[in-house]
C-alpha cells in the first residue's frame, strides 16, 4: 500500500490566502504514537496488534469526536448505541432515470432503528475495565485507545489465549476477530485477516488531528487462525451464483423484482449483461443511512435499487441485484444500463468515518468485478455518483454528490492495486489531479448547517479559481446556478472543483498555478513544483470542429436507429458550451445506445433490447462530472499537439 509523506504541502486554495496546513504536521513527542505504546504496556496487548486493529477501525483518526454509522467513537471505534440519537434519515436516492417514464423518487426513509446489538455496546465494557467515564472514552483519544486495548486484552483472556505486551501477535487472531463485532465467522475472519495484512505491510500516516503514527512492517507475522473457532460464531454458506470474490464475506439479500400494478413495477430491470450490453462503469455511492436502514430500502419493491451494499464496521458485503441486470441507482438511465452500483454505509458530510475495513472490502469487490466485466481500473470508469451527469438541463441541479469530498480516492485506488501513474511533462497537455489527501484541507462549509465551517479534514478535492490567485472568485457552474453566480465552498457544491484521479486538458501555467479547461472556462488550481497537487499526463483531447459544439449527459443513438413502436429518446444538449479554442481530456469512446426496458414482463414493443445507432461519442472530463460529445463534432488529437 502506498503511503503519503507526512510533510505538509503548501495548503489548500480556500478562497483566501494559501497557508501551511498546520493540522498535518508531525506528531509531537508524547503524541498518538506514545498513546498506543502506553496502552499496549498497560493492558498487555502487543503494540502491533493494537495499532493494526485501530487502523482498520479508524485509520487512527479521532473523527472529531463524532460517532460512526455503527455508533463507534475514537481511534478504537468504541461503540455506544445509547449515545447516538437515531435521528438521521436516509437521504432520498435517485430514481432509475428512465427517460420513457416519470422518475420515481422516494421520500425520506423513516429514522433508522436504535442500534441495540450487543456488539454495539463495547464502550460500556471498556469503561468497566478501565474505570474511565464513558464521556471521556468517547471524546479523549488517549483514553479511547486505553479502553480499546483493555477490551482486546479481555477478549484474549476470555479465549484462554496467551497474553502480554510481549506475546506473539499471531496468537491474537481470535481476539482481533471478536473485536470486529461481526456475528458470522466469515465476516470476523475478513476483519482479522485485514488486520494481519496491515501488520505485514506496515503503515505510516498523519491523522486527522495532525498526529504522525507508524506501524512498522512485520512481513513474517502469520496468524494462528484456529483461535477463531473458539468464538463459536455462526458460519454461513454462499448461495450459488453470488458474485463476490472468495475472500470477502458476502451474502445475497435480493432486491425484489415485482409487479406493482397499473403498469408500474420495481425495483430494477432484467437484462443479460454483458452479453446484451457492455458494463462500462462501477459507480461508488454512500448510503446516507445506516446499514440496516439501507437493507430495508433496497428490499422495498416501490423504492430503487443498487447492486451491492458494504457495511462500515467490518466491510461485510451484501449483493442485491445480479450484475447481468440493471439496478436503478445513478439517476441517469444511460449510466444505469451500463454500470454496477455499490453503496457504502456512511454519510458524505461525515466522510471521515469511511472506515478502512470498508475501503478494503470495496477495493477487493471492485477489482473482482472489473476483472469479470472487463472494466478498466481508472477514474474514467470507476466513478463516484457525483461524477454522473444530469440527463437533460432540468436534472443537472438535482444530481447527487456522494461519496463527496472526503472519499479518499488515492488510497482507494492504491488498495485496488491501480495507483495513479502517468507519463508526461508540463508540455504534454494533460494533468491528473492527485493531492496529498491528509494535507489537502479545503475550508468547506455546511457539514452541520448551511454556512457553518466544517471541521478541518483531508480531502480528495482541489478548488478552482478564475485567476492564478487564492483571492480570485470561484468558477461559475450554470447548471447548478442558472443566475450565473459563483460557486461556493459548501460541501455539496462541486461547481468549481476537481478530484483525485480526474484528468483535464491544461489551459495555461503561471508561477505555482496550473489552469485547466472546465465547463467552458479556465480554472486555476495551486500546483507548486515543490509540492505538486497533480501529475502531468498524456492522452487524447477533444477539440471542436465548429465554433461551438453541444455536450450531453447521455450517449443515445440517433432517431433513425429506433425500430417502429419504440419512442425516440431525444438527444438533448446540456446547458454548457464547448467552444473553439477549448480542449477536454477524452476518457472513453462509446457507441450511442439505449436499453429499452419499460414493462415488467417485456411486453412493450422493443422491450429488453439494446438499440444501437451509427452515432459515436467521446466521453470527456468537462467539469466535475463526465459528459459526452458527438464524435462527429470534435477532432481527437494527441494531447501534446497544440498544448498550452
Amino acid at each position: 500500500m502506498r503511503t503519503r509523506a507526512a510533510t505538509v504541502i503548501a495548503a489548500v486554495v480556500l478562497g483566501a490566502a494559501v497557508v501551511p496546513g498546520t493540522a498535518a504536521s508531525a506528531a509531537p513527542a508524547g503524541g498518538r504514537q506514545q498513546d498506543f505504546a502506553d496502552a499496549s504496556a498497560s493492558a498487555g496487548v502487543p503494540q502491533d496488534v493494537l495499532l493494526a486493529v485501530s487502523y482498520l477501525e479508524s485509520r487512527w483518526d479521532t473523527n472529531r469526536g463524532l460517532p460512526s454509522t455503527s455508533a463507534g467513537f475514537g481511534p478504537m471505534h468504541l461503540t455506544d448505541a445509547a449515545a447516538v440519537a437515531p435521528a438521521r434519515s436516509a437521504a432520498t436516492e435517485d430514481a432509475r432515470g428512465d427517460d420513457a417514464r416519470a422518475a420515481r423518487i422516494s421520500g425520506p426513509a423513516a429514522a433508522p432503528p436504535a442500534l441495540a446489538a450487543a456488539s454495539l455496546q463495547t464502550l460500556d465494557r471498556a469503561a468497566a475495565l478501565t474505570g474511565v467515564d464513558k464521556t471521556v472514552l468517547r471524546g479523549d483519544a488517549r483514553a479511547n485507545i486505553r479502553g480499546g486495548a483493555a477490551l482486546l486484552a479481555s477478549y484474549q483472556r476470555d479465549l484462554g489465549a496467551p497474553g502480554g505486551a510481549g506475546s506473539d501477535p499471531a496468537a491474537w487472531y481470535g481476539a482481533v476477530a471478536r473485536y470486529s463485532g461481526a456475528d458470522t465467522a466469515d465476516a470476523a475472519a475478513q476483519f482479522a485477516d485485514e488486520v494481519y495484512a496491515t501488520m505485514r505491510a506496515g503503515v505510516d500516516r498523519v491523522t486527522d488531528d495532525g498526529q504522525r503514527v507508524t506501524l512498522a512492517a512485520r512481513a513474517s507475522v502469520r496468524p494462528e487462525t484456529s483461535w477463531l473457532d473458539r468464538l463459536g460464531l455462526r458460519r454461513t454458506e454462499r448461495p450459488d451464483g453470488l458474485e463476490c470474490p472468495a475472500e470477502l464475506p458476502c451474502e445475497w439479500i435480493p432486491a425484489p423484482y415485482q409487479d406493482l400494478g397499473n403498469g408500474d413495477y420495481g425495483n430494477h430491470d432484467l437484462s443479460d449483461r454483458p452479453a446484451r450490453q457492455r458494463v462500462q462503469y462501477i459507480v461508488i455511492h454512500d448510503t446516507e443511512a445506516t446499514y440496516d436502514t439501507t437493507l430495508g430500502l433496497v428490499q422495498d419493491p416501490a423504492y430503487v435499487s443498487w447492486n451491492y451494499t458494504i457495511r462500515s464496521a467490518d466491510g461485510h458485503v451484501a449483493q442485491h441485484v445480479k450484475t447481468k441486470d440493471v439496478a436503478w441507482h445513478a439517476g441517469n438511465w444511460y449510466v444505469n444500463a451500463t454500470s454496477v452500483g455499490i453503496e457504502h454505509e456512511g454519510f458524505a458530510a461525515e466522510g471521515a468515518w469511511y472506515t478502512e475495513a470498508m475501503y478494503r472490502s470495496s477495493a477487493k469487490l471492485v477489482r473482482y468485478l472489473a476483472g469479470r466485466l472487463g472494466i478498466p481500473l481508472d477514474r474514467n470508469h470507476i466513478i463516484g455518483h457525483d461524477n454522473v451527469p444530469g440527463t437533460v438541463p432540468s436534472t443537472v441541479r438535482g444530481m447527487h454528490w456522494d461519496p463527496g469530498p472526503y472519499w479518499d480516492w488515492d488510497h482507494y485506488l492504491d488498495l485496488m492495486h491501480a495507483p495513479i501513474r502517468t507519463t508526461g511533462s508540463a508540455r504534454t497537455g494533460l494533468v491528473t489531479i492527485d493531492p496529498a489527501y491528509d494535507a489537502n484541507r479545503p475550508a468547506y462549509t455546511g457539514c452541520t448547517a448551511a454556512g457553518v465551517a466544517c471541521p478541518d479534514h483531508g480531502s480528495s478535492q482541489l478548488i478552482l479559481h478564475t485567476a492564478p490567485s487564492a483571492s480570485s472568485p470561484l468558477l461559475v457552474d450554470v447548471g447548478l446556478r442558472p443566475d450565473g453566480s459563483a460557486s461556493t465552498m459548501a460541501l455539496s457544491d462541486h461547481g468549481s472543483r476537481v478530484a483525485t484521479g480526474q484528468t483535464y486538458a491544461v489551459a495555461g501555467r503561471e508561477g505555482d498555478w496550473t489552469a485547466i479547461w472546465y465547463l467552458g472556462q479556465k480554472g486555476w488550481f495551486y500546483n507548486p513544483p515543490s509540492s505538486p497537487t497533480a501529475k502531468w499526463a498524456t492522452g487524447l483531447v477533444a477539440v471542436p470542429r465548429r465554433d461551438t459544439v453541444a455536450v450531453y449527459g447521455r450517449a443515445y443513438p440517433e432517431q433513425s436507429a429506433y425500430p417502429a413502436g419504440v419512442p425516440y429518446q431525444p438527444i438533448t444538449p446540456l446547458q454548457y458550451t464547448f467552444a473553439a479554442g477549448q480542449r477536454y481530456a477524452v476518457g472513453n469512446i462509446v457507441q450511442g445506445e439505449y436499453y429499452r426496458a419499460v414493462t415488467f414482463d417485456g411486453s412493450s414493443p422493443g422491450d429488453w433490447t439494446v438499440i444501437r445507432g451509427n452515432t459515436w461519442y467521446a466521453q470527456i472530463q468537462f467539469g466535475y462530472r463526465m459528459m459526452y460529445v458527438n464524435l462527429a463534432d470534435v477532432q481527437l488529437l494527441p494531447s501534446p499537439v497544440g498544448a498550452a
